[in-house]
């Protein structure tokens, strides 16, 4: 799978959505070109660069767990669209 950081502070956290909640849900995309759009709409609404990164599906499943992350899988069949604020991360 594959997961979005901050370009040149991929070891400061992962992107996260937050939801009506206010509870913050990490993006996991199935396929990279799918994580590459996103990121490239991200920075169109003034983001920061994003960078895509590939993480081993079990390892990503089970640090999420390990750690009661809140996280959603995009699939090819799924559209996201970015939020407008860029307060997510």
């Amino acid at each position: 799978m594959f997961i979005l950081t901050i370009y040149g502070k991929e070891s400061e956290g992962v992107y996260a959505v937050v939801d009506a909640d206010g509870d913050k849900i990490l993006y996991l995309f199935e396929e990279e070109d799918d994580a590459i759009r996103y990121a490239l709409l991200l920075e169109e609404n003034e983001y920061p660069k994003m960078r895509v990164i590939e993480i081993e599906n079990e390892v990503l499943l089970k640090t999420c767990k390990l750690y009661s992350y809140r996280y959603t899988i995009i699939t090819k069949n799924d559209i996201v669209i970015p939020p407008k604020q860029n307060d997510n991360f």
